[in-house]
């Protein structure tokens, strides 16, 4: 049995390739052998990493898109090795037109007759664009209510509130807590010195592993080394290699 992890969220600007490009990093050292697609076809930034093993997915007929070439994401998935994981990065430009074509065709439901277990990885931000990604995480809950979803707490943009609400006080998570096998935090740290060298980490596609072993000055290296660290510890304790 394979695991599929697709990061999903209708929002751009959220974090989506970091946290898939994570996601990656975290199963590979891990010992795990993972592969990784990009359906993108605006900002193909997971596919941009040289030292990962990430495929570009073309669903692009001319200016539009083609939903059947979601066809051979699902046979690339239905190929992978047992015991093995396959990470999907998805844009918020195709995050409907993918969301309807696993409804539509029963896809997931597929992937679990075949063997193959599947978490919905999305992402909760703070800032303006709360309110759009706690819409894109009741689609994801509503369109497959008996799929499993990981929630990826980004407070990036500030703190993850509506109204005074903190996220666990929201209507999307009260209906629909059930379902989140995992809630993952995003160390939060300051954008002037750590914020800016994530920045430059995922604009040049580098690994982490990469940055903290370069010729980068010193305290780059510790701060990227640091908040590695911590996010390795929050992926640890949501217990994605676990059985489902």
């Amino acid at each position: 049995m394979s695991t599929v992890h697709f990061v999903l969220q209708g929002k751009g600007g959220v974090g989506k390739s970091l946290i898939a490009s994570m996601l990656y990093q975290y199963l590979h050292q891990q010992g795990i052998a993972v592969t990784g697609v990009d359906t993108d076809p605006v900002n193909a930034t997971f596919s941009g990493y040289k030292a990962l093993s990430v495929q570009t997915l073309d669903i692009m007929d001319g200016d539009d898109i083609d939903p059947r070439r979601f066809d051979s994401l699902m046979e690339t998935i239905l190929q992978q090795a047992e015991e093995s994981h396959i990470v999907i990065d998805n844009g918020a430009s195709t995050f409907l037109p993918l969301c309807s074509y696993l409804k539509d065709n029963a896809a997931l439901e597929l992937l679990d007759q075949e063997g193959h277990a599947v978490l919905l990885h999305t992402v909760m931000t703070g800032g303006q664009a709360v309110v759009d990604t706690a819409s894109g995480l009741k689609t994801l809950a509503t369109s497959f209510p008996k799929a499993f979803i990981v929630i990826w707490l980004n407070r990036f943009f500030g703190d993850i509130a509506m109204n005074g609400k903190i996220f666990e006080e929201f209507k999307v998570y009260q209906e629909h807590y059930s379902q989140f096998r995992s809630i993952i935090e995003v160390p939060a740290r300051k954008q002037s010195t750590f914020g800016k060298d994530l920045e430059a980490l995922l604009s040049r596609r580098e690994t982490f592993d990469a940055a903290i072993h370069s010729n980068q000055p010193v305290m780059v290296r510790q701060r990227l080394k640091t908040f590695w660290t911590e996010v390795l510890r929050e992926v640890d304790k949501a217990q994605l290699i676990e059985a489902l």
